[in-house]
């Protein structure tokens, strides 16, 4: 049986692209989605990835993610990653191996940013490389 990975996309990550490219490049979520699946597939994993502006779309698929026995999580929470403590509680809920994942490095932005409740359950956290850092957090993931 082929194992899953599950990539989470938060609040106006589909925006990619167009949104504020000077910070998050000009990369779209489409072209970070087709760059995972390549890498997940040669790797031997089928491919989960979803973006919701929703939060509690966001912990459903966690929770589903844990009910399917996925082999691990990589999420960029969006601006959940500074607000939500339910997400926050999910995450360590369930006992998956999760990374994240920012496009920008939050720390060397406004102070807002700097805190991280998802850094607290994640194995590691991946900031300021740009959609590389998707393909680096499947690496990590899958040896």
């Amino acid at each position: 049986m082929t194992r899953t990975l599950t990539i989470l996309n938060g609040p106006n990550l589909n925006l990619l692209g167009t949104r504020e490219p000077e910070i998050y490049g000009s990369t779209t979520l489409a072209e970070i989605e087709a760059q995972c699946r390549i890498l997940a597939e040669a790797k031997g994993f089928a491919l989960a990835f979803k973006q919701s502006n929703h939060e509690g779309d966001l912990i459903d698929w966690v929770q589903q993610a844990a009910y399917d026995g996925v082999a691990g999580i990589i999420i960029n929470a969006g601006g959940y990653t500074h607000t939500s403590i339910a997400l926050y509680d999910a995450l360590r809920a369930v006992n998956i191996p999760i990374i994240e994942v920012h496009l920008s490095d939050p720390k060397t932005r406004e102070q807002f940013r700097h805190h991280s409740f998802i850094e607290a359950v994640a194995r590691q956290s991946i900031c300021g490389l740009g959609a590389r850092g998707y393909l680096l957090a499947i690496e990590a993931l899958t040896g």
